[in-house]
């Protein structure tokens, strides 16, 4: 019988780095981006060459690119297509009762790390997930490996759709291990299913602090 098994990531003192600009890139870009943006390009010249490259790539457009229409452009990304969703979650739930869960389980993590979100912050947006990782690499590299089909995913449809996010997501994922056979299939089921349609009897557990905004985006 062939079996196989689950791999996760192995952290590298660059890991860190690396996550935290790829973090402050997947934010919205306000008024602070462009000292983001600069803070990023200093830490990607420190990092492996297939990470750095595509965030070299994506910073390379944002330097060349007016605020307002790069603005423009994240919110018609990620504010207006379900399908390049930026709140992991989503891929492995959508809007059902189990993703309530998947949410509080990830507000728990990290609590128990020491870490508090701000009031505007979802626990699952990436951007999010990886400022978490920069801190606890070894946990957060866990949580970014159980997402990996819906990460995945994600940076396909920013390549199809030329995105120029879509560099960051190659970013990430040069971070993390190779897709495995598990891996593929659920990429290949999220692809063709989508994800779970909403679940009746949701209710209870439809509190705020559980459910993203009707827009979907980065924090602001």
């Amino acid at each position: 019988m062939n079996r196989k098994t689950k791999r996760t990531a192995r952290t590298a003192p660059w890991h860190p780095h690396a996550w935290q600009a790829q973090s402050l890139l997947l934010a919205y870009p306000d008024e602070q981006f462009e000292q983001r943006l600069a803070l990023a390009g200093r830490v990607t010249a420190t990092l492996p060459e297939p990470v750095a490259r595509p965030l070299l790539r994506f910073t390379a457009h944002a330097e060349k690119t007016a605020p307002a229409d790069l603005a423009a452009a994240y919110v018609a990304t990620f504010d207006h297509r379900k399908r390049c969703c930026l709140y992991l979650t989503y891929y492995a739930h959508g809007d059902t009762r189990k993703r309530g869960v998947g949410l509080l389980r990830l507000k728990q993590t990290y609590a128990a790390a020491g870490w508090r979100l701000g009031d505007d912050e979802l626990p699952d947006h990436l951007a999010v997930v990886l400022e978490f990782a920069a801190t606890d690499p070894d946990t957060g590299a866990r949580l970014l490996t159980e997402h990996r089909a819906g990460l995945e995913l994600l940076r396909l449809a920013l390549t199809d759709d030329a995105s120029p996010w879509a560099h960051v997501l190659d970013s990430v994922s040069a971070t993390l291990p190779a897709l495995a056979g598990d891996d593929r299939e659920a990429v290949m089921r999220l692809a063709a299913e989508g994800p779970p349609e909403e679940q009746v009897g949701l209710d209870p557990y439809a509190a705020p602090v559980f459910l993203p905004d009707p827009v979907v985006g980065g924090p602001r």
